[in-house]
């Protein structure tokens, strides 16, 4: 007898992230996820991985990527696009130590999931591509997984309508007319 899939997976990833200067009033510097390592070395920060010119690149501290059944249907659309991609969530933090003020809120393999950032405008969201061995991961976790469901569309019960019936708590048109031109000829004849 095998044992079942498990319904939830924690995978290890850091965000490469790209700081560049630009020419801009009221900001320094452009902030963009431009990758996701997987198995990544353990660190308890950012880490300075690489400069050239003005674009300085950091690694930033190990993040959790959540593989969930229940995530499958977003997984499915990113893995149909044919160039799946990895969804990261930058959000402003006071920096620390290492002087980033940014930290890695969400890397999701959901396009569904990261929908729910960005409205205050604060984040950062950019996809990045998504590493051979996570699509992989991902591929084999939505066949373990994935259940079509087709799509039902809603029927509304068929009712025996009273005509005297008021329908979602409102009066029928030609009684609110009725009543309407009532009002006109006596305002008519106050005057």
């Amino acid at each position: 007898m095998s044992t079942p899939p498990p319904s939830q997976i924690m995978l290890r990833a850091s965000v490469v992230v790209a700081r560049e200067r630009i020419d801009h009033p009221w900001q320094e510097f452009r902030w963009r996820p431009i990758a996701v390592e997987m198995d990544p070395a353990p660190a308890c920060g950012w880490q300075e991985i690489g400069r050239e010119g003005d674009l300085v690149l950091y690694r930033s501290a190990p993040v959790e990527i959540e593989l969930h059944r229940k995530e499958t249907p977003g997984y499915v659309v990113n893995l149909e696009t044919g160039a799946p991609e990895v969804y990261v969530v930058l959000r402003p933090v006071e920096p620390d130590d290492d002087g980033v003020p940014l930290a890695v809120h969400l890397a999701s393999a959901s396009p569904h999931e990261v929908q729910a950032h960005g409205h205050d405008g604060s984040e950062v969201i950019e996809p990045v591509a998504m590493p051979e061995a996570l699509t992989a991961t991902l591929a084999d976790f939505v066949r373990a997984h994935h259940v079509d469901e087709p799509f039902r569309k809603r029927r509304r019960d068929a009712k025996q309508r009273d005509g005297d019936e008021h329908l979602f708590g409102q009066e029928r048109i030609d009684e609110v007319r009725r009543r309407m031109a009532g009002r006109a000829g006596k305002d008519d004849g106050d005057a």
